[in-house]
């Protein structure tokens, strides 16, 4: 679509996986058709030229499922697309044997409930919408705890580290850990 108020509509009538909407539209802008998508469930990745940390949050804020700024590659935006579309309508969020239920955030492992707190399923939930990608710290502790905290501390590896801890019983036959860390780089989650 060519313009906000034409884009909404569209998305309003349709039955889509993922919406891929840019924030810069002419009419209504991007930020203003995604609060009026929230009313649906369909996921929704926004494409922005800004890449102002407000920008970003703002749209993370208003219900953005993810983000990718410009220029970005088409396979990335395609990787992206089909994180999310690996959940299923109901809310949840499933790669291999780990399941999240965003709605009523429960996780689990094999049918094995995995006692995690909001913190630990944020990260968890971070890190498998995009199963395969590495994440810096840096980026786990903007999304996850948010702008303001303080980026020399070392608590994602704590989280990951708990995290692991309470799925080491339920985990694959060769006893690793799904999240997996990236020697210089930060972590990512095994597909």
């Amino acid at each position: 679509m060519d313009n906000g108020h034409a884009g909404l509509e569209r998305a309003c009538k349709g039955d889509f996986d993922v919406i891929v909407l840019d924030i810069m539209l002419p009419g209504r802008d991007g930020l203003s058709v995604l609060a009026a998508l929230r009313q649906i469930a369909t996921p929704v990745i926004l494409l922005t030229a800004r890449n102002e940390l407000g920008d970003r949050i703002k749209g993370l804020d208003l219900g953005a499922d993810d983000y990718l700024a410009k220029p970005f590659y088409v396979e990335e935006l395609t990787a992206r697309i089909n994180a999310l579309t690996r959940r299923d309508r109901q809310g949840t969020l499933q790669v291999g044997d780990i399941r999240l239920d965003r709605v009523t955030r429960q996780a689990s492992c094999h049918g094995h409930a995995i006692d995690l707190t909001s913190r630990e399923f944020a990260l968890l939930e971070y890190l498998m919408r995009s199963a395969g990608e590495v994440f810096t710290r840096s980026q786990i502790l903007e999304h996850v705890w948010g702008y303001d905290f303080d980026p020399s501390t070392n608590v994602v590896d704590v989280c990951v580290k708990r995290i692991r801890a309470k799925m080491e019983d339920l985990g694959d036959k060769n006893g690793k850990s799904p999240i997996e860390a990236v020697r210089g780089s930060g972590y990512r989650f095994r597909v």
